[in-house]
């Protein structure tokens, strides 16, 4: 009888690092998406991640695109030639979709939204225009604004895999769950081979408690996709969820050593080997984390918990 609040008091715990990381999502920028018409071709460029987007509630998370699919990077030579095409095409709607994706890329969200509103005003019909201008919103949190965009996009394409995954993501952040799942699961239908949409179902799966769906959906996402470091985390929290720490600790010693600077994937790290009984690298992985982020609040109370002593070397592999 005694075993059963010690169960609960882990679940919570693991619960609480979901949430965590469903606040810092709110903060990542997922790129653009860009397609030629001519040539019928979708580049989805890969996401800049930053820390783990593991959304339970809320929040938008992405991850990179099927290999295969190459980013084009945000760099001033893609802005100034694709300038330098408006110039010479200022009629060319695909030349301002382009750009505003790359500004987009580098964090320019107002020029970007500027050359998506200028790409629609030319070409009225232009599906993936609509769908990274919902994406501009999404990231805004201006939601209904999304909505209507990524619908505008299906009205035009309704095999656009990109705006379905859009549109779920936006059904999860306002709790429409069975919206959510349709629009994910046909985006999947659509691009089976796109780990994006199972890296979202799963984050949805997650935040309905549905923790061996959102391992399965990790799991595959795993295998079509480069970026790996985000999703090892993901994975290892629902690990931990699920009450299985010592798998939820080997995908977080592939987490921290593929991103070093990630505080989740660290305080993450903390709480699988804390659960472990391993206090010593519990409380080096929590440090870790307090050196990158010294206000993160599972770290600081995961080192607290441990007995962390401020100052102390602590053993982390």
């Amino acid at each position: 009888m005694a075993a059963a609040p010690v169960r609960l008091a882990r679940l919570a715990s693991a619960e609480a690092f979901i949430r965590a990381a469903a606040v810092q999502s709110q903060q990542q920028w997922p790129r653009m998406a860009k397609r030629s018409r001519s040539l019928n071709f979708l580049v989805l460029a890969l996401p800049l991640f930053g820390l783990l987007a593991l959304v339970g509630c809320s929040g938008l998370s992405n991850i990179g695109a099927p290999d295969s699919e190459a980013p084009i990077a945000p760099s001033q030579s893609n802005l100034a030639s694709l300038s330098e095409a408006i110039q010479k095409h200022p009629d060319d709607p695909q030349a301002y979709n382009m750009r505003g994706s790359v500004l987009a890329d580098a964090g320019n969200a107002d020029a970007a939204l500027a050359d998506f509103n200028k790409a629609i005003s030319l070409d009225p019909n232009y599906a993936q225009a609509y769908a990274n201008r919902g994406l501009l919103h999404r990231q805004a949190g201006k939601l209904e604004q999304a909505l209507a965009d990524y619908n505008k996009a299906l009205s035009i394409d309704g095999n656009y895999a990109v705006a379905y995954l859009g549109r779920g993501i936006v059904h999860r952040q306002q709790g429409n769950s069975a919206q959510a799942l349709a629009d994910l699961n046909k985006a999947i239908a659509l691009r089976p081979d796109g780990g994006q949409a199972y890296y979202n179902r799963g984050l949805l799966y997650q935040s309905q408690r549905q923790y061996q769906f959102a391992v399965d959906d990790f799991t595959t996402a795993l295998g079509l996709t480069s970026q790996k470091a985000d999703l090892f985390v993901a994975r290892a929290l629902s690990y931990l969820a699920l009450g299985d720490p010592k798998l939820a600790a080997i995908d977080l010693d592939e987490a921290v050593q593929l991103q070093p600077q990630s505080t989740q994937a660290w305080a993450s790290r903390g709480l699988a080997y804390e659960r472990l009984g391993d206090k010593e690298k519990a409380a080096g992985s929590y440090a870790k984390a307090l050196n990158i982020n010294d206000k993160y609040e599972p770290a600081k109370a995961g080192f607290a918990r441990v007995g962390g002593k401020a100052g102390q070397s602590y053993q982390t592999f």
